[in-house]
This record gives C-alpha cells, structure tokens and sequence, in this order.
C-alpha cells in the first residue's frame, strides 16, 4: 500500500463512514488534491466495503474549460466504478442577483449541491479536498484580516452539519506530498487556470505573500499549521467553558436571553465575550462571526456596575437591555398595548399570552390555609372572593393593599422595590376581583383581601404556571 494512501488510513481509522455499508459524497474539483482524494477513498472503499460517489459542479465561470473539468472527472469516476453526479449551475448570474462575491456565492451553491447528493444518496459523510497548504493559507489570510482564537483554528478537520459530517482527511498533508501521490498512482487532473489570478486574496496570498514571507522563515507554513493545531485545541476548551458559563449566567427568553449581570460580571472577560459571541450565534448564523466591536460593546454594557436602565443597538435586528441586575440580548420586545381577561370561577384555565403566563383556578380541598406568599400559587376565602376576577395589565393609579401591611401601596413603586425592568412591567399580570381590588401579583405580593382562616369553608387555589412550559 502506498505510504500516504497508508496513513490516511490509519488517521480515520475507527471513523463511522469506513463501515461496510455506509455512503461517503466526494466534492471533487478535477484539480490534483480532490482527484487524490478520490483515488484514496476508492481504495479504502474496495478493503472496507463502504460507498463512494463523487459530486462536482461547474461553476460556469470558465467556458470550456469548465466543460472540460466536469468532463475529466466523470470520465475517471466511470473508470475506477465510482458513482458520479454533476451539476451546472450559473454563479455568475446568481452573482449578479445577489451581489455577492464571486468565491462566497460559488462557495454557497457547491455545498447546497453537496448536501443534496449526500441526502439522495443516503449518505452521512461529504468527504472534502483541503489540505495542509489550505490551511496554513486560511489561518494567515484571516491573521491578515484581523482574528481571534477560533479564527486561527483555521478549518475544522472534521464538523457536523446537522445530520451531516463534512470532514477533511487530507489536512494535514501537504500539496507536494499530494502531487507526489498522484505522479506515483498516474492519478489524472486538471489545472484551474483562476488559481494564477491575483485579484482573488487566496492566490494572493498563495502566490505573492507566502512567499514573501518565507524568505524570512522558511518554515512559516508549518508554523502556520502548528498555530492552527494549538489554537484549535484552546478554542475547543474555551467554547465548552463559554457553553457552561452560558448555563449558569443566561436563560432563553422568547426571542433572545436573559443574562444575570451579577454571575456574567464574575467571568473572566474572555468568557464575557465568548458568552456574548455564543448568544449571538445563536441568534444569527452560527457559521458567521459577529463583529469583535459588537461583542465588546454588548460585555462592556452589561458587565457595567450601573443599574439605571440602557439599549444599545446592536444592528441586524438585536438589542442589548440592561437594567437592574438583568440584561436581555435578542430582538427588542415589543411594547404591551394592554391587556385583560375574564375568569368566571374555580374550574377556569386562563392564557395570558402577554405574559407567558397560564393560569388555573381550582378548589383547594387540603387542610392547609396559609396565606403564605409564593411566587406561582396564592390561596383565597371563595367567600369573599366577587366573581368575575380579571387578569390585566397595571393601569395608572394602581393600588394594592399587601397582607401583612397596613394602608395600600402603589403597584409602580413596588415594581421599583422589586426591581421589575421598565419594559416587563406592562406584561406583568394582575388578579383582581369584581370591584376592581388587586388580589395578587405573581412573584411579588397578594393582597389582604380574602385570605383564608380557620373558618374559611371553601378555598380556590390560584396557580400561575409558565405558558411556554405547558406548550412542551
């Protein structure tokens, strides 16, 4: 077995797409890496028993050049027995349509081509050319256009897309070693003649800055290689540290998260970041990097000993609200109009939306007549209670006389104490009765109004349950 072809074998020994049985999609160009690359999963396929079928597109960016490549390699695919799918799909127009550039849009349409073959076919695994000199480029192109850690981790050699795993078998091999492999197999390819162009910043780099570069170390693109292997191990650890921080400092909230500054303020402020990358990749694309002027205006607001109210807008669609010890990192709720719904008796389900909030009344038929404040359920004299109760919106004016307490106090003032944000309090539900007297806030205060005694008869439990949770 040839050395290279043998140590690939070893690198994916134990890989799921080497079972007999299972299909793997090669995205091969017709250039020298991919033909390698295909001639290698042959190989490997005709000991381990798996499937190999190979996928190309033709960008239309060439003529008959083009035509040519798409012709090359089905005609070795049929050679060597390999299933092979093509496809011509017009970038340039797409291009036009989109404004896109033209390596982006390519880039988009190939994998959309990818995806589907790998879905036709049953597949679980697209298999892709890149090798060492891919990477050692990527890592000094993006260093070039300003990076963080996970950007000099340069390409993942092995990444799930959903139900698919893309992986790159070649990436730590150079493309001498590649070109060498092929001159030794008498693998046939095709030369790309776009990669001698400059104006693409690949071949640039390729072909002008490397070079220059390596005159002043000539082991820069295994240095490169060597800097993507360790960034890739730190980012690795640095991600599942953000992922935990995430857990313990941040929850989801309807259309964004809600964070505790307490907890994000004790993070280091490389988790700060991190943490706010990770929110906002969840938002977004996750494959696209949010702006590092973003992330550092998001940490610093947040992490700010400020509690007055402030938004900061972060563009795309997202806001930043901080106030109190809370802060809110997703599209801006909108303002609650007002809102207000009847409850005849015990028995009833109420949904109040608004709040994303369920609530049941119920008889309560156990010995217990503690009028003890809990956050989700209160308990009431049925009694005294004057049917129909209403769940609403504050109004101006509000008043609620708290058990416990003597006189009333205004709703407003205690959505100050209790350090409610400005932009929750409107959808912040209340339990009134039939004369308009406020029986309980949920998570705040009941009222003294029909609290249940030793003489009480009949008691109506009143839960307030979340409206999202009863959706699951």
């Amino acid at each position: 077995m040839d050395d290279l072809l043998l140590r690939v074998e070893k690198e994916t020994a134990g890989q799921s797409w080497r079972k007999p049985g299972e299909t793997i999609v090669a995205a091969v160009s017709g250039g020298p890496d991919s033909m390698a690359l295909l001639h290698m999963l042959k190989e490997l396929s005709e000991r381990d028993g798996f499937l190999v079928v190979a996928a190309h597109v033709n960008h239309r960016f060439r003529g008959a050049e083009a035509d040519g490549e798409e012709a090359t390699v089905r005609q070795v695919a049929e050679g060597w027995g390999i299933v092979c799918e093509t496809a011509a799909i017009d970038v340039p127009a797409y291009i036009a349509a989109t404004g896109k550039n033209p390596q982006s849009a390519a880039r988009e349409k190939r994998y959309e081509f990818l995806r589907e073959v790998a879905r036709r076919r049953g597949a679980g695994t697209i298999a892709l050319g890149h090798h060492a000199d891919d990477q050692a480029e990527t890592v000094l192109m993006r260093i070039l256009r300003g990076t963080g850690i996970g950007g000099m981790a340069g390409i993942p050699e092995r990444r799930r897309e959903k139900e698919l795993e893309l992986i790159r078998p070649l990436l730590r091999i150079t493309k001498h070693e590649l070109l060498e492999y092929g001159a030794r197999n008498g693998i046939p390819h095709v030369v790309d003649s776009s990669n001698a162009k400059t104006h693409y910043f690949r071949n640039a780099v390729r072909l002008d800055i490397l070079p220059m570069l390596e005159k002043y170390n000539p082991r820069l693109r295994p240095a490169l290689i060597r800097l993507s292997e360790l960034a890739s191990a730190e980012n690795d650890f640095m991600e599942a540290e953000a992922r935990k921080a995430l857990e313990r400092t941040a929850e989801r909230r309807g259309d964004g998260w809600t964070i505790d500054r307490r907890g994000f303020r004790g993070l280091h402020v490389a988790l700060q970041r991190r943490l706010i990358k990770l929110i906002l990749s969840c938002l977004e694309n996750e494959n696209e990097p949010a702006d590092f002027e973003r992330v550092e205006e998001a940490a610093a607001a947040i992490s700010s000993e400020r509690t007055t109210g402030c938004r900061i807008d972060l563009g795309r669609g997202w806001t930043v609200l901080c106030e109190y010890e809370s802060a809110f990192i997703g599209c801006a709720p909108a303002l609650t109009s007002g809102f207000s719904y009847s409850v005849s008796g015990p028995g009833t389900d109420a949904a109040v939306p608004e709040a994303e909030t369920l609530f049941r009344f119920r008889w309560f038929t156990g010995s217990s007549t503690s009028p003890a404040e809990f956050r989700r359920e209160a308990f009431f004299d049925a009694a005294d209670l004057r049917f129909p109760l209403t769940i609403r919106s504050r109004l101006p004016g509000d008043r609620l006389e708290p058990h416990g307490l003597k006189g009333s106090k205004k709703v407003q003032d205690m959505f100050v104490d209790a350090k409610v944000p400005r932009l929750r309090r409107d959808s912040v539900p209340l339990l009134a009765d039939a004369d308009g007297r406020i029986l309980w806030i949920p998570g705040l205060r009941r009222s003294r109004h029909a609290v249940p005694n030793d003489a009480t008869a009949a008691t109506v439990r009143v839960t307030a349950e979340s409206l999202r949770d009863n959706r699951e």
